[in-house]
């Protein structure tokens, strides 16, 4: 089983989502409490796909995320760099165009996307400048991005408590449903290092974008960024 490091090698972070593949979703599902699907449904309002149009899906992993695209008309492109993840949602959603590639060099013509968004993959891809400004690149102009990320809650206690859960229950909890625990230990470390919301609407300025802003969610276990791309 693999467990990647905190240095995040592109091959390290795909092989270990390639083993926790099968259980995935069900895995998150438990870990977040169900809070995962509420969390989905938030990205979905925030993208506002529609009939007609091209959306990007990065980090897709089984294509679950990109279902709510479908039922609005639009059309999907799911993209991960995980092959295992990728076949897993082949077999459950074949009609899905999945896609392999790499966040910081996806294999897109420019300006191809009325939306692209990425939901819990932005930390696990090395270079995060390097991803936003791909999915800039891919994005038309006027068209917008949402990313959907954990982040640091914003009240003290109850931050204190988010990270005792992380590193203390997640563990236990992942042996009991997934079927390599290791990788969500590599997961909550990686939640921790991961920087706070305004440093990631910095960077998302950084990267080109404008009209940058964001919401918590949950009391900012997870944050939801949005932008736009000057038209």
């Amino acid at each position: 089983m693999t467990r990647a490091r905190l240095d995040k090698q592109p091959h390290e972070v795909a092989s270990m989502f390639d083993d926790v593949a099968a259980n995935y979703d069900l895995t998150n599902d438990v870990l977040s409490l169900g809070q995962d699907r509420r969390w989905r449904k938030e990205v979905a309002k925030a993208v506002d796909a529609r009939p007609g149009q091209k959306v990007l899906d990065l980090a897709a992993g089984t294509g679950t995320s990109s279902l709510p695209f479908t039922r609005a008309g639009a059309y999907v492109v799911p993209c991960d760099f995980s092959l295992g993840m990728l076949s897993e949602g082949k077999r459950r959603h074949p009609w899905l165009p999945l896609t392999a590639g790499d966040a910081t060099k996806l294999p897109f013509a420019d300006g191809v996307f009325d939306a692209v968004t990425i939901s819990f993959g932005l930390r696990n891809v090395q270079d995060t400048d390097a991803a936003l400004r791909e999915l800039y690149r891919v994005t038309k102009p006027g068209g917008r991005v949402v990313i959907c990320e954990f982040s640091h809650p914003t009240w003290a206690p109850f931050r204190t408590v988010y990270e005792e859960y992380l590193m203390r229950a997640l563990p236990p909890v992942a042996r009991a449903v997934s079927s390599n625990p290791d990788a969500y230990v590599y997961l909550a470390e990686s939640i921790q290092t991961w920087p706070d919301q305004p440093t990631l609407a910095g960077l998302l300025q950084k990267a080109g974008w404008s009209k940058v802003a964001w919401r918590n969610l949950t009391g900012g276990v997870v944050a939801l960024h949005r932008a736009s791309k000057p038209a």
